[in-house]
């Protein structure tokens, strides 16, 4: 299963590194039921993983259950007037909603 993290997540999760102190903090993202669509991503900083979870890029971290939902995606930092955000790119979700964190499967 693959997971890839564009450079520009790589970046921004060593700035947070920086300005946290934390050398091993890491972006975790889950898939969990729920949202408008059925699933929906939860990303949270962390400094640990464990021993079921899966590394990429060593910047970001997901659980065994979460891998299969995020197979092919690509993981990104946008920047923007509105606002920053890491953001999802993911070739297995056939529907979404306007929220950007809820996605549908076949």
């Amino acid at each position: 299963m693959t997971l890839t993290i564009d450079d520009t997540a790589v970046k921004r999760i060593n700035e947070l590194r920086t300005q946290q102190g934390k050398t091993a903090l890491k972006l975790r993202i889950t898939v969990e039921g729920g949202g408008c669509s059925g699933f929906m991503y939860k990303m949270e900083l962390t400094d640990e993983a464990g021993k079921d979870d899966t590394v990429f890029a060593d910047s970001v971290v997901t659980d065994a259950i979460s891998l299969p939902f995020l197979d092919g995606s690509t993981v990104r930092f946008d920047q923007g007037l509105i606002g920053s955000e890491f953001r999802i790119e993911n070739p297995n979700a056939v529907s979404g909603c306007g929220c950007g964190t809820s996605f549908s499967v076949i």
